[in-house]
């Protein structure tokens, strides 16, 4: 398997973030502010998804798991506010609520499909 493969199992309040290559992982919870200021919520989500990207800058693939919000949440911030980002999102694929094992097995099944239409030899 190539390095940098990254699974993150995505919703709005928090990001388990794999790495298939290692068994290195990491949790991002959201950021909560409870104050009465307009738009607080999308300062609070913008600093999560700012801090799940963060996490994500030294890989090179990654696949998104989630739901269909919050994947299309995340696509928009990283569209506008991490362009860089968005070569290294290579799939998307919607799940609903995914215990960790079956978010690491359907990355697994992901890359190695992903591996073989990139013409890369994926061992196991």
């Amino acid at each position: 398997m190539p390095p940098s493969q990254t699974v993150v199992l995505l919703d709005h309040h928090g990001a388990q973030i794999q790495h298939l290559d290692d068994a290195a992982g990491e949790t991002v919870k959201e950021h909560r502010h409870y104050t009465r200021q307009h738009a607080s919520d999308v300062r609070s989500e913008h600093e999560f998804f700012r801090d799940v990207c963060d996490a994500l800058a030294a890989r090179a693939e990654i696949l998104v798991l989630g739901s269909h919000t919050a994947q299309a949440d995340f696509r928009r911030y990283v569209d506008k506010h991490r362009p860089a980002l968005v070569a290294h999102l290579v799939g998307w694929e919607t799940v609903d609520q995914p215990t960790p094992a079956q978010a690491l097995a359907a990355a697994r099944a992901f890359f190695v499909k992903f591996d073989r239409m990139a013409g890369r030899s994926h061992s196991q």
